[in-house]
Protein backbone atom coordinates (compact mmCIF):
# COMPACT_ATOMS: atom_id res chain seq x y z
CA UNK A 1 0.00 0.00 0.00
CA UNK A 2 1.19 3.42 -0.78
CA UNK A 3 2.38 5.36 1.91
CA UNK A 4 0.86 8.71 2.94
CA UNK A 5 1.98 12.02 5.00
CA UNK A 6 -0.56 11.89 7.79
CA UNK A 7 -2.73 15.28 7.94
CA UNK A 8 -1.81 14.99 11.54
CA UNK A 9 1.75 15.53 11.05
CA UNK A 10 0.29 19.53 10.50
CA UNK A 11 -0.30 19.87 13.78
CA UNK A 12 2.13 22.13 14.78
CA UNK A 13 0.10 24.46 13.51
CA UNK A 14 -2.26 24.20 16.06
CA UNK A 15 -0.27 23.53 19.10
CA UNK A 16 1.09 26.86 19.96
CA UNK A 17 -2.37 27.88 20.19
CA UNK A 18 -3.00 25.11 22.90
CA UNK A 19 0.24 26.25 24.63
CA UNK A 20 -0.92 29.82 24.15
CA UNK A 21 -4.09 28.58 26.22
CA UNK A 22 -6.60 30.05 23.78
CA UNK A 23 -9.35 28.80 25.45
CA UNK A 24 -8.61 30.92 28.30
CA UNK A 25 -8.02 33.83 25.97
CA UNK A 26 -11.50 33.09 24.35
CA UNK A 27 -13.46 33.27 27.54
CA UNK A 28 -11.83 36.65 28.65
CA UNK A 29 -13.04 37.64 25.04
CA UNK A 30 -15.86 37.10 25.50
CA UNK A 31 -16.71 38.03 29.27
CA UNK A 32 -15.22 41.72 27.98
CA UNK A 33 -17.63 41.64 24.79
CA UNK A 34 -20.50 40.92 27.14
CA UNK A 35 -19.35 44.33 29.30
CA UNK A 36 -18.47 46.53 25.87
CA UNK A 37 -22.20 44.91 24.43
CA UNK A 38 -24.00 45.87 27.87
CA UNK A 39 -22.11 49.44 27.11
CA UNK A 40 -22.42 49.71 23.60
CA UNK A 41 -26.38 48.97 23.59
CA UNK A 42 -28.67 52.35 22.94
CA UNK A 43 -31.09 50.93 26.10
CA UNK A 44 -27.82 52.37 28.38
CA UNK A 45 -27.63 55.53 27.02
CA UNK A 46 -24.49 56.14 26.12
CA UNK A 47 -24.70 55.41 22.50
CA UNK A 48 -27.15 56.11 19.71
CA UNK A 49 -28.77 53.47 17.88
CA UNK A 50 -27.19 54.26 14.82
CA UNK A 51 -23.84 54.92 16.35
CA UNK A 52 -24.32 51.69 18.23
CA UNK A 53 -24.85 49.30 14.97
CA UNK A 54 -22.12 51.26 13.42
CA UNK A 55 -19.27 50.35 16.16
CA UNK A 56 -20.63 46.57 16.33
CA UNK A 57 -20.25 45.90 12.56
CA UNK A 58 -16.85 47.17 12.56
CA UNK A 59 -16.03 45.35 15.71
CA UNK A 60 -17.47 42.06 13.76
CA UNK A 61 -15.23 42.34 11.21
CA UNK A 62 -12.70 39.50 13.02
CA UNK A 63 -15.34 37.33 13.22
CA UNK A 64 -16.05 37.55 9.60
CA UNK A 65 -12.98 37.20 8.18
CA UNK A 66 -12.09 34.07 10.35
CA UNK A 67 -15.65 32.94 9.28
CA UNK A 68 -14.64 33.67 5.56
CA UNK A 69 -10.61 32.20 6.06
CA UNK A 70 -11.87 28.91 7.13
CA UNK A 71 -14.99 28.31 4.61
CA UNK A 72 -12.31 29.10 2.36
CA UNK A 73 -9.83 26.15 2.80
CA UNK A 74 -12.47 23.66 4.11
CA UNK A 75 -13.34 22.26 1.23
CA UNK A 76 -9.68 21.46 -0.19
CA UNK A 77 -8.54 19.92 3.34
CA UNK A 78 -11.46 17.65 3.62
CA UNK A 79 -11.17 16.98 -0.08
CA UNK A 80 -6.90 15.55 0.69
CA UNK A 81 -7.92 14.12 4.15
CA UNK A 82 -10.28 11.88 2.95
CA UNK A 83 -8.27 10.64 -0.25
CA UNK A 84 -5.68 10.23 1.95
CA UNK A 85 -7.52 7.53 4.33
CA UNK A 86 -8.84 5.90 1.44
CA UNK A 87 -5.71 5.28 0.44
CA UNK A 88 -4.62 4.08 3.91
CA UNK A 89 -6.75 1.08 3.79
CA UNK A 90 -7.01 -1.72 1.45
CA UNK A 91 -10.50 -2.05 -0.38
CA UNK A 92 -12.43 -4.89 1.21
CA UNK A 93 -10.90 -2.91 4.72
CA UNK A 94 -12.78 0.22 3.32
CA UNK A 95 -16.28 -1.83 1.75
CA UNK A 96 -16.56 -2.78 5.56
CA UNK A 97 -15.96 0.41 7.51
CA UNK A 98 -17.82 2.64 5.25
CA UNK A 99 -20.75 0.62 5.58
CA UNK A 100 -20.44 0.22 9.16
CA UNK A 101 -19.49 3.61 9.74
CA UNK A 102 -22.48 5.58 8.53
CA UNK A 103 -24.55 3.28 9.80
CA UNK A 104 -22.72 3.99 13.15
CA UNK A 105 -23.18 8.48 12.02
CA UNK A 106 -26.69 7.40 11.38
CA UNK A 107 -27.35 5.61 15.11
CA UNK A 108 -26.02 8.14 16.97
CA UNK A 109 -27.94 11.32 15.05
CA UNK A 110 -31.09 9.81 15.62
CA UNK A 111 -30.22 9.10 19.27
CA UNK A 112 -29.66 12.51 19.82
CA UNK A 113 -32.34 14.17 18.12
CA UNK A 114 -34.44 12.08 20.00
CA UNK A 115 -32.65 13.50 23.37
CA UNK A 116 -33.26 17.00 22.13
CA UNK A 117 -36.98 16.14 21.32
CA UNK A 118 -37.95 14.24 24.77
CA UNK A 119 -36.20 17.27 26.30
CA UNK A 120 -38.01 19.76 24.33
CA UNK A 121 -41.42 18.16 24.78
CA UNK A 122 -40.78 17.46 28.12
CA UNK A 123 -39.38 20.92 29.65
CA UNK A 124 -41.62 23.31 27.11
CA UNK A 125 -38.44 25.99 27.04
CA UNK A 126 -40.15 27.57 24.03
CA UNK A 127 -43.95 28.22 26.83
CA UNK A 128 -41.95 30.86 28.30
CA UNK A 129 -41.09 33.33 25.35
CA UNK A 130 -44.79 32.86 23.90
CA UNK A 131 -46.34 33.91 27.24
CA UNK A 132 -43.76 36.98 27.83
CA UNK A 133 -43.27 38.16 24.04
CA UNK A 134 -46.74 37.02 22.27
CA UNK A 135 -45.15 36.06 19.35
CA UNK A 136 -47.97 34.78 16.76
CA UNK A 137 -48.24 33.34 13.50
CA UNK A 138 -49.31 35.07 10.37
CA UNK A 139 -52.56 34.23 8.88
CA UNK A 140 -51.59 31.90 6.40
CA UNK A 141 -49.14 30.14 8.48
CA UNK A 142 -49.58 26.58 9.88
CA UNK A 143 -48.85 23.20 10.34
CA UNK A 144 -51.57 21.68 11.77
CA UNK A 145 -52.01 19.23 8.29
CA UNK A 146 -48.80 19.07 7.15
CA UNK A 147 -48.54 15.68 7.34
CA UNK A 148 -48.35 14.82 3.96
CA UNK A 149 -45.01 17.24 3.75
CA UNK A 150 -43.46 14.22 4.57
CA UNK A 151 -41.02 13.58 1.95
CA UNK A 152 -41.04 9.84 1.41
CA UNK A 153 -42.03 10.21 -2.58
CA UNK A 154 -38.55 11.82 -2.86
CA UNK A 155 -36.41 9.61 -1.74
CA UNK A 156 -35.12 8.00 -5.04
CA UNK A 157 -34.10 11.63 -6.28
CA UNK A 158 -32.60 12.92 -3.30
CA UNK A 159 -30.15 9.67 -2.95
CA UNK A 160 -29.36 10.14 -7.24
CA UNK A 161 -28.49 13.59 -6.24
CA UNK A 162 -25.97 12.86 -3.79
CA UNK A 163 -24.02 12.44 -6.63
CA UNK A 164 -23.18 15.64 -8.11
CA UNK A 165 -23.19 16.11 -11.79
CA UNK A 166 -21.26 19.36 -11.57
CA UNK A 167 -18.38 18.47 -8.58
CA UNK A 168 -17.14 22.41 -9.01
CA UNK A 169 -20.66 23.83 -8.66
CA UNK A 170 -21.06 21.57 -5.84
CA UNK A 171 -17.58 23.05 -3.99
CA UNK A 172 -19.11 26.82 -5.17
CA UNK A 173 -22.85 26.46 -3.38
CA UNK A 174 -20.89 24.29 -0.46
CA UNK A 175 -23.09 21.45 -0.67
CA UNK A 176 -20.73 19.06 1.90
CA UNK A 177 -22.58 15.52 1.51
CA UNK A 178 -22.23 15.88 -2.64
CA UNK A 179 -18.68 16.58 -1.98
CA UNK A 180 -17.97 14.09 0.22
CA UNK A 181 -19.80 11.23 -2.00
CA UNK A 182 -17.72 12.87 -5.00
CA UNK A 183 -14.19 12.86 -2.64
CA UNK A 184 -14.91 9.06 -1.72
CA UNK A 185 -15.25 7.79 -5.40
CA UNK A 186 -12.32 9.72 -6.56
CA UNK A 187 -10.42 8.07 -3.68
CA UNK A 188 -11.71 5.09 -4.70
CA UNK A 189 -10.41 5.27 -7.91
CA UNK A 190 -7.41 6.50 -6.74
CA UNK A 191 -6.23 2.89 -5.24
CA UNK A 192 -6.91 1.21 -8.80
CA UNK A 193 -4.21 2.73 -10.42
CA UNK A 194 -0.48 1.71 -10.06
CA UNK A 195 2.01 3.29 -7.24
CA UNK A 196 3.89 5.29 -10.05
CA UNK A 197 0.68 6.91 -10.94
CA UNK A 198 -0.79 7.63 -7.92
CA UNK A 199 2.45 9.17 -6.29
CA UNK A 200 2.16 12.69 -7.92
CA UNK A 201 -1.22 12.84 -6.89
CA UNK A 202 -0.45 12.29 -3.24
CA UNK A 203 2.22 14.88 -3.63
CA UNK A 204 -0.10 17.00 -4.85
CA UNK A 205 -2.88 16.30 -1.82
CA UNK A 206 0.09 16.69 0.83
CA UNK A 207 1.31 20.14 -0.85
CA UNK A 208 -2.90 20.88 -0.43
CA UNK A 209 -3.17 20.04 3.40
CA UNK A 210 0.23 22.28 3.74
CA UNK A 211 -1.04 25.55 2.40
CA UNK A 212 -4.70 24.81 3.78
CA UNK A 213 -2.94 24.52 7.48
CA UNK A 214 -1.09 27.55 7.11
CA UNK A 215 -4.03 29.58 6.41
CA UNK A 216 -5.91 28.12 9.15
CA UNK A 217 -3.27 29.18 11.41
CA UNK A 218 -3.39 32.80 10.01
CA UNK A 219 -7.09 32.36 11.08
CA UNK A 220 -6.79 31.04 14.39
CA UNK A 221 -4.78 34.38 15.28
CA UNK A 222 -8.12 36.05 14.85
CA UNK A 223 -10.08 33.69 17.25
CA UNK A 224 -10.32 35.85 20.44
CA UNK A 225 -10.94 38.94 19.00
CA UNK A 226 -13.18 37.66 16.58
CA UNK A 227 -15.11 36.05 20.14
CA UNK A 228 -14.93 39.57 21.29
CA UNK A 229 -16.44 41.50 18.50
CA UNK A 230 -19.46 38.55 17.85
CA UNK A 231 -20.29 38.54 21.87
CA UNK A 232 -20.20 42.49 21.96
CA UNK A 233 -22.12 42.99 18.61
CA UNK A 234 -24.74 40.32 20.23
CA UNK A 235 -25.41 41.33 23.17
CA UNK A 236 -25.34 45.65 21.99
CA UNK A 237 -28.71 44.39 19.47
CA UNK A 238 -30.21 42.45 21.93
CA UNK A 239 -29.06 43.60 25.52
CA UNK A 240 -28.62 41.37 28.34
CA UNK A 241 -32.35 41.48 28.91
CA UNK A 242 -32.58 39.39 25.78
CA UNK A 243 -30.27 36.84 26.26
CA UNK A 244 -31.86 36.65 30.29
CA UNK A 245 -35.20 36.20 28.26
CA UNK A 246 -33.93 33.07 26.69
CA UNK A 247 -31.85 31.43 29.55
CA UNK A 248 -34.20 28.61 29.90
CA UNK A 249 -34.00 27.47 26.09
CA UNK A 250 -29.99 27.78 26.65
CA UNK A 251 -30.15 25.36 29.74
CA UNK A 252 -32.21 22.85 27.57
CA UNK A 253 -29.72 22.86 24.81
CA UNK A 254 -26.78 22.33 27.75
CA UNK A 255 -28.46 19.79 29.10
CA UNK A 256 -29.04 18.07 26.16
CA UNK A 257 -25.47 17.84 25.15
CA UNK A 258 -24.40 16.96 28.37
CA UNK A 259 -26.29 13.58 28.14
CA UNK A 260 -25.44 13.88 24.71
CA UNK A 261 -21.69 13.51 26.00
CA UNK A 262 -23.45 10.85 28.68
CA UNK A 263 -24.24 8.61 25.95
CA UNK A 264 -20.77 8.93 24.00
CA UNK A 265 -18.75 7.82 27.27
CA UNK A 266 -21.42 4.91 27.35
CA UNK A 267 -19.86 3.68 23.79
CA UNK A 268 -16.59 4.80 24.48
CA UNK A 269 -17.10 1.67 27.50
CA UNK A 270 -19.12 -0.89 26.13
CA UNK A 271 -17.74 -0.77 22.35
CA UNK A 272 -14.81 1.19 22.48
CA UNK A 273 -13.45 -1.00 25.48
CA UNK A 274 -11.59 2.45 27.11
CA UNK A 275 -12.69 3.96 31.05
CA UNK A 276 -14.51 7.20 30.06
CA UNK A 277 -12.67 9.14 32.47
CA UNK A 278 -9.43 8.28 30.87
CA UNK A 279 -10.71 9.07 27.18
CA UNK A 280 -12.34 12.73 28.31
CA UNK A 281 -8.24 13.47 29.92
CA UNK A 282 -6.77 12.59 27.06
CA UNK A 283 -8.89 14.90 24.60
CA UNK A 284 -9.37 17.79 26.84
CA UNK A 285 -6.98 19.14 24.81
CA UNK A 286 -8.85 18.95 21.30
CA UNK A 287 -12.15 19.91 22.99
CA UNK A 288 -10.63 23.27 24.53
CA UNK A 289 -9.73 24.10 20.99
CA UNK A 290 -13.13 22.98 19.47
CA UNK A 291 -14.51 25.11 22.15
CA UNK A 292 -12.47 28.07 21.24
CA UNK A 293 -12.76 28.46 17.53
CA UNK A 294 -16.37 26.84 17.01
CA UNK A 295 -15.07 25.24 13.88
CA UNK A 296 -14.43 20.61 14.15
CA UNK A 297 -13.08 21.26 10.49
CA UNK A 298 -10.31 23.86 12.03
CA UNK A 299 -9.17 21.29 14.71
CA UNK A 300 -8.93 18.11 12.47
CA UNK A 301 -5.44 17.77 12.60
CA UNK A 302 -4.89 17.89 16.63
CA UNK A 303 -8.23 15.57 16.43
CA UNK A 304 -6.29 12.77 14.20
CA UNK A 305 -3.41 13.12 15.91
CA UNK A 306 -4.73 13.10 19.20
CA UNK A 307 -6.53 9.53 18.49
CA UNK A 308 -2.88 8.22 17.11
CA UNK A 309 -1.13 9.29 19.97
CA UNK A 310 -3.14 9.24 22.74
CA UNK A 311 -5.53 7.06 22.01
CA UNK A 312 -3.54 4.66 20.32
CA UNK A 313 -6.18 4.42 17.27
CA UNK A 314 -3.79 3.61 13.95
CA UNK A 315 -3.69 6.06 11.58
CA UNK A 316 -5.46 4.45 9.05
CA UNK A 317 -8.13 4.63 11.01
CA UNK A 318 -8.43 7.96 12.11
CA UNK A 319 -7.24 9.71 8.79
CA UNK A 320 -10.36 8.22 7.05
CA UNK A 321 -13.20 8.29 10.18
CA UNK A 322 -12.33 12.40 11.36
CA UNK A 323 -12.78 14.18 8.00
CA UNK A 324 -15.90 12.17 7.31
CA UNK A 325 -16.97 12.73 10.90
CA UNK A 326 -16.30 16.65 10.72
CA UNK A 327 -18.78 16.64 7.96
CA UNK A 328 -21.55 14.14 8.24
CA UNK A 329 -21.54 13.13 12.00
CA UNK A 330 -22.71 16.51 13.99
CA UNK A 331 -24.40 14.93 16.88
CA UNK A 332 -24.23 18.29 18.61
CA UNK A 333 -25.69 20.18 15.94
CA UNK A 334 -28.04 18.38 15.13
CA UNK A 335 -29.36 18.16 19.09
CA UNK A 336 -28.94 21.69 19.09
CA UNK A 337 -31.45 21.93 15.73
CA UNK A 338 -33.92 19.92 17.07
CA UNK A 339 -34.27 21.62 20.15
CA UNK A 340 -34.34 25.34 18.34
CA UNK A 341 -36.89 24.16 15.73
CA UNK A 342 -39.09 22.92 18.76
CA UNK A 343 -38.43 25.57 20.83
CA UNK A 344 -39.63 28.47 17.84
CA UNK A 345 -42.71 26.44 17.65
CA UNK A 346 -43.66 26.62 21.33
CA UNK A 347 -42.19 30.38 20.96
CA UNK A 348 -45.29 30.50 18.55
CA UNK A 349 -47.60 28.38 20.13
CA UNK A 350 -47.35 26.18 17.46
CA UNK A 351 -48.81 22.42 18.65
CA UNK A 352 -46.65 20.09 17.66
CA UNK A 353 -48.20 16.39 15.97
CA UNK A 354 -46.69 13.09 16.09
CA UNK A 355 -46.60 13.08 12.65
CA UNK A 356 -44.91 17.12 12.47
CA UNK A 357 -42.30 16.03 14.77
CA UNK A 358 -41.52 12.89 13.12
CA UNK A 359 -40.71 15.24 9.56
CA UNK A 360 -38.32 17.94 11.52
CA UNK A 361 -36.64 14.87 12.91
CA UNK A 362 -36.29 12.84 9.89
CA UNK A 363 -35.39 16.58 8.30
CA UNK A 364 -32.66 17.04 10.83
CA UNK A 365 -31.30 13.80 10.53
CA UNK A 366 -30.86 14.38 6.80
CA UNK A 367 -30.24 18.08 6.95
CA UNK A 368 -27.12 17.34 9.86
CA UNK A 369 -25.46 15.05 7.82
CA UNK A 370 -24.48 18.24 5.30
CA UNK A 371 -24.11 20.52 8.02
CA UNK A 372 -20.76 22.64 7.02
CA UNK A 373 -18.23 21.92 10.01
CA UNK A 374 -17.71 25.95 10.33
CA UNK A 375 -19.21 28.55 12.63
CA UNK A 376 -22.55 29.05 12.44
CA UNK A 377 -23.64 26.06 9.96
CA UNK A 378 -25.91 24.61 12.09
CA UNK A 379 -28.39 27.93 12.03
CA UNK A 380 -28.11 27.70 8.13
CA UNK A 381 -28.88 24.50 7.92
CA UNK A 382 -32.20 25.02 10.74
CA UNK A 383 -33.35 27.37 8.12
CA UNK A 384 -34.32 24.94 5.88
CA UNK A 385 -35.73 22.26 8.48
CA UNK A 386 -38.04 25.20 10.03
CA UNK A 387 -39.41 25.91 6.45
CA UNK A 388 -40.18 22.61 6.14
CA UNK A 389 -41.42 22.03 9.19
CA UNK A 390 -43.86 24.82 8.49
CA UNK A 391 -42.50 26.84 11.37
CA UNK A 392 -41.43 30.58 10.81
CA UNK A 393 -37.85 31.24 9.94
CA UNK A 394 -38.47 34.52 11.53
CA UNK A 395 -38.24 33.00 14.93
CA UNK A 396 -34.50 32.50 14.64
CA UNK A 397 -34.08 36.15 15.41
CA UNK A 398 -34.78 34.45 18.81
CA UNK A 399 -32.13 32.57 19.16
CA UNK A 400 -29.27 33.86 16.29
CA UNK A 401 -27.49 36.12 19.53
CA UNK A 402 -26.72 33.42 21.57
CA UNK A 403 -25.69 31.10 18.80
CA UNK A 404 -21.90 31.35 18.85
CA UNK A 405 -22.07 30.80 22.92
CA UNK A 406 -24.44 27.10 22.26
CA UNK A 407 -22.29 26.76 19.20
CA UNK A 408 -18.81 26.58 21.16
CA UNK A 409 -20.38 23.76 23.02
CA UNK A 410 -21.72 21.57 19.87
CA UNK A 411 -18.74 21.66 18.50
CA UNK A 412 -16.72 20.66 21.60
CA UNK A 413 -19.31 17.64 21.87
CA UNK A 414 -18.96 16.96 17.93
CA UNK A 415 -15.73 16.26 18.16
CA UNK A 416 -16.05 14.32 21.05
CA UNK A 417 -17.88 12.21 18.93
CA UNK A 418 -15.65 11.83 16.05
CA UNK A 419 -12.90 10.53 18.53
CA UNK A 420 -15.67 8.31 20.18
CA UNK A 421 -16.09 6.82 16.56
CA UNK A 422 -12.80 6.52 16.15
CA UNK A 423 -11.70 4.44 19.15
CA UNK A 424 -14.83 2.26 18.55
CA UNK A 425 -13.94 1.84 14.85
CA UNK A 426 -9.72 0.90 15.73
CA UNK A 427 -10.95 -1.35 18.33
CA UNK A 428 -13.55 -3.28 15.69
CA UNK A 429 -10.62 -3.03 13.22
CA UNK A 430 -8.35 -4.67 16.11
CA UNK A 431 -10.50 -7.53 16.27
CA UNK A 432 -11.25 -8.39 12.52
CA UNK A 433 -7.17 -8.32 12.04
CA UNK A 434 -6.63 -10.67 15.11
CA UNK A 435 -6.03 -14.04 13.64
Amino acid sequence: MVEVKPLNDLVIYLRKLIEGKLWLKVIIAIILGLIVGMIMNPASGVFSEALSQTIGNWLSLPGRLFLKLVQMIMIPLIFASIISGIVSNSNDQLKKMGFRLLTYFLLTTTASIAIGSALTILIQPGRYIHEKNGFSLDQTTSIQNDTEALPLTNIPEAISDLIPENPLAAMVTGEMLSIVVFTIIIGIAIIQLPKKTIQPVLGFLEAIEEISMTIVSWAMLLVPYAAFGLIAEMTASVGIEGLAGIGYYIGVVLLGLFLLLILYMIVVFVLGGMNPFTFLSKIREVQLLAFSTTSSAAVMPLSMKTADEKLGVASKISDFVIPVGATINMDGTAIFQCISALFIAQAYGIEMGVMNTLLITVTIVAASIGTPAIPGGGVVILASVLQSAGIPTEGLVIIVGVDRILGMFRTAVNVTGDLTACVVFDRWQKKNETP
